[in-house]
C-alpha cells in the first residue's frame, strides 16, 4: 500500500510561514494541493514568499498579523476562510545566559512564542473557522527538544516551547470530542539560512551529539508535519513528536 499525502480542498494556515521551516512547510502543503494562508509579521518575507509561490496562484495567500496581538490575529480571521489545518510555527529567539537576560528578553519570547500560539489558536476558534461537523481538523503546535531537556542561554525559549508542549496536551483533552487531534513537533538541529552562517567547527561538534550524526532539513519537519495533518493520524493526539535524530535519547 502505497503512503501518499493529498489534502485536495483542504485550507491551511501556517503562521511564520514565510521563512525556514515555516516556508518548507508552507510550500509541502502546497505540493499536496492544499490551499494556504501564510500569516507572517515580516512583510519583506510575505512579499519574496509570495513571489517564490507564484507557481501556486491564488492557492497561497499572505497576511500580515502579529501573533503578540490579540487584535492583529482577530482581524486577519475575520479576513480567512475556512480552515482544515492550523499549524503553530511563528517564533523568535533571544538568546542569553539567565544572568544576562532581560526582562525584555523573556518577555519578547513568551509573547511570541507561546501567548501568540494563545492568540492565533483563540481568533480562529472564536469565529468558527473549523468546520464543527467535521473530523478532520487538525491543530500543530512547533515546539522544540529543548523544552524537553533545557538548554543554555534559553531560559525565555525553552519556558515558551515547554508552554507550548502543556498547551498542546491540555487542547488535545478539550477539543478531541470536537473532532480536532493536537499534536507538537519538537525540532532538533536543523538546518537552516541561520545554521549555514555558524562556523564549521560548530556545526560538526553539533553533528557528533545527534545518533544518526547529520543535522535534519526542513524538509524532514515539513514531512513530520504533513503526517500529523494527513488522515493517516486520525488517532494521533495530545503527542509530541521528537523529529531529532535521536538526539534526546
Amino acid at each position: 500500500m502505497s503512503f501518499t499525502f493529498d489534502f485536495n480542498n483542504k485550507s491551511v494556515i501556517v503562521t511564520g510561514g514565510a521563512q525556514g521551516i515555516g516556508f518548507q512547510m508552507t510550500k509541502s502543503f502546497l505540493e499536496m494541493n492544499a490551499n494556504v494562508s501564510i500569516w507572517d509579521y515580516n512583510k519583506e518575507t510575505l512579499e519574496l514568499a509570495k513571489t517564490e509561490l507564484k507557481d501556486f496562484g491564488d492557492r497561497v495567500k499572505t497576511c500580515h498579523v502579529d501573533v503578540t496581538s490579540a487584535e492583529s490575529c482577530m482581524s486577519a480571521a475575520k479576513e480567512t476562510g475556512h480552515v482544515d489545518i492550523l499549524v503553530n510555527n511563528a517564533g523568535i529567539t533571544r538568546d542569553k545566559s539567565f544572568g544576562k537576560m532581560s526582562h525584555d528578553d523573556f518577555n519578547a519570547v513568551i509573547q511570541t512564542n507561546l501567548t501568540g500560539l494563545f492568540n492565533v489558536t483563540k481568533s480562529i476558534l472564536d469565529q468558527n473557522l473549523f468546520n464543527s461537523e467535521s473530523k478532520h481538523n487538525r491543530i500543530i503546535n512547533m515546539a522544540s527538544v529543548v523544552a524537553l531537556y533545557g538548554n543554555f542561554g534559553q531560559t525565555n525559549y525553552v519556558a515558551a516551547k515547554a508552554g507550548v508542549i502543556g498547551m498542546t496536551k491540555t487542547w488535545a483533552k478539550e477539543l478531541g470530542r470536537k473532532g480536532f487531534t493536537v499534536n507538537a513537533i519538537a525540532p532538533g538541529f536543523i538546518e537552516t539560512k541561520m545554521t549555514a552562517a555558524m562556523p564549521e567547527e560548530v556545526l560538526k561538534s553539533i553533528t557528533e551529539k545527534v545518533p544518526v550524526k547529520r543535522m535534519g532539513s526542513v524538509e524532514d519537519i515539513a514531512n513530520a508535519c504533513l503526517f500529523l495533518a494527513s488522515d493517516k493520524a486520525s488517532y494521533i493526539n495530545g503527542t509530541v513528536i521528537s523529529v531529532d535524530g535521536g538526539v534526546t535519547l
